[in-house]
């Protein structure tokens, strides 16, 4: 049932001070983009009423580089991502996988920050930002800190942000080495993915998956065989290890186990 709109109040500040001050006096949902929200909303499946309206802070915005890496606003849309000459060049990665979220009107509306804080394991940017070793800044009116995104989520739809924080941007260091990403899923493009994956591959190796674990993994001992040089049947079997897909109504958990086994081989002949 959708969610009654008498009881839903919303506060719209205008600088990100005042947001980050309202956040430590009461307890508020932050929503940007809202592509997820709205749609919770209308089946009655979120259950927050308190919302705190990010859209028009422009102190979370922008795109810059960073120490021969990339800088980005949490408000950063998957439009603007793929756009973005410098997230073409450094992590090119990231700018696939923001071209298959959705649609249009998904791309110029749908947040980079958003789609961490969702904290979906079927979220499409955070098996790459998981594979560039990427960290988050959270900010709050007493300060701000960082945390490596993989230390950030603490289980599905959990993580260590607190609720008197805000994502406020998103770091990603030089990556050197080949990158890659796929997407599986019903189609190419406006659909929940089956299983993803990103990888790096240079003098070690990172491998990333979604949507066969309560959260995005680092495919750990998949990563360090490859690393090691061992075979892709021997990184195949540790990668086995790493994951813990389910059966739900997208898919099955044995075709997750095999269309990840395929990705990694995949990653591994494309980037050689």
């Amino acid at each position: 049932m959708a969610a009654r709109r008498s009881r839903l109040t919303l506060a719209r500040p205008r600088r990100l001070r005042d947001a980050l001050r309202l956040l430590a006096g009461q307890p508020l949902t932050p929503i940007a983009g809202c592509t997820d929200v709205y749609v919770g909303l209308q089946f009655g499946a979120v259950d927050a009423t308190a919302f705190l309206d990010l859209w028009g802070l422009d102190e979370l915005r922008g795109i810059c580089a960073a120490a021969g890496g990339v800088r980005l606003g949490a408000l950063t849309t998957y439009t603007e991502i793929r756009a973005s000459r410098l997230v073409q060049a450094r992590v090119p990665m990231l700018a696939a996988a923001a071209s298959e979220i959705g649609g249009t009107q998904i791309q110029n509306r749908g947040t980079l920050g958003g789609n961490l804080a969702n904290a979906s394991p079927a979220g499409d940017t955070l098996p790459v930002l998981l594979a560039a070793d990427a960290s988050l800044i959270l900010q709050s009116a007493t300060g701000e800190r960082r945390v490596p995104l993989s230390g950030f989520y603490t289980g599905y739809r959990q993580s260590v942000r607190r609720p008197d924080e805000l994502i406020a941007a998103i770091e990603i260091p030089a990556l050197a080495g080949r990158q890659w990403w796929r997407k599986v899923g019903t189609r190419r493009a406006q659909a929940i993915s089956k299983v993803m994956m990103a990888g790096v591959r240079g003098d070690a190796v990172r491998v990333a998956i979604g949507a066969v674990a309560p959260t995005v993994v680092l495919a750990a001992q998949a990563s360090a065989a490859l690393s090691a040089g061992r075979t892709i049947a021997e990184a195949q079997a540790a990668l086995a290890a790493d994951i813990a897909p389910i059966d739900d109504l997208r898919s099955t958990a044995e075709y997750r186990r095999a269309v990840a086994a395929h990705l990694l081989a995949c990653f591994w002949s494309d980037t050689a």
